[in-house]
């Protein structure tokens, strides 16, 4: 069976590294799916880039791919003969977000969404906040994969020499 991991992933931290690990050892396939439009250059790292920081950081996953869909998701599962979506639960707050969207995706092609609660060690870490905590300084190497740190080290060199 294959599974598909989808998500924004700018950046993918330690949260969503468990989960697709987890999915990795249920699943023959699964795809870390990026979803968004590539056009857009909304966010801290392009499609490309978060892309590339996936893959380095599920690079211990055999059966881990990564791909990208700027479209309706239930699109892809169908061209792409997915079984499953897998979508990681850190409260109730992301249930009540989630839960309508598996309903949908239900009604339109009978697709299933497996919902895994994020282990509680993780269950704080989003991707907004570790982007606005690197902002103004703060450490969070471990909430991410260590070349996604790296990255947002880079990325806010950047952008405060180009401040400067």
């Amino acid at each position: 069976m294959t599974a598909v991991c989808p998500g924004s992933f700018d950046p993918i931290t330690m949260g969503h590294m468990d989960i697709i690990t987890r999915a990795a050892s249920q699943f023959d396939e699964v795809t870390v799916l990026v979803t968004g439009n590539p056009h857009k250059s909304s966010g801290m790292f392009s499609i490309d880039e978060r892309k590339e920081l996936i893959r380095e950081a599920v690079s211990h996953l055999t059966n881990v791919r990564v791909d990208h869909w700027a479209g309706l998701l239930v699109d892809y599962t169908t061209a792409n003969n997915v079984n499953v979506l897998v979508k990681g639960l850190r409260t109730s707050l992301d249930y009540e977000y989630e839960l309508p969207m598996a309903q949908m995706n239900r009604r339109l092609t009978g697709i299933d969404t497996m919902f895994l609660m994020t282990d509680p060690k993780y269950g704080y870490i989003s991707s907004t906040l570790c982007k606005e905590v690197t902002t103004y300084g703060g450490d969070v190497s471990e909430m991410l994969p260590a070349n996604v740190n790296l990255a947002m080290q880079k990325k806010m060199t950047q952008l405060h020499s180009q401040q400067d």
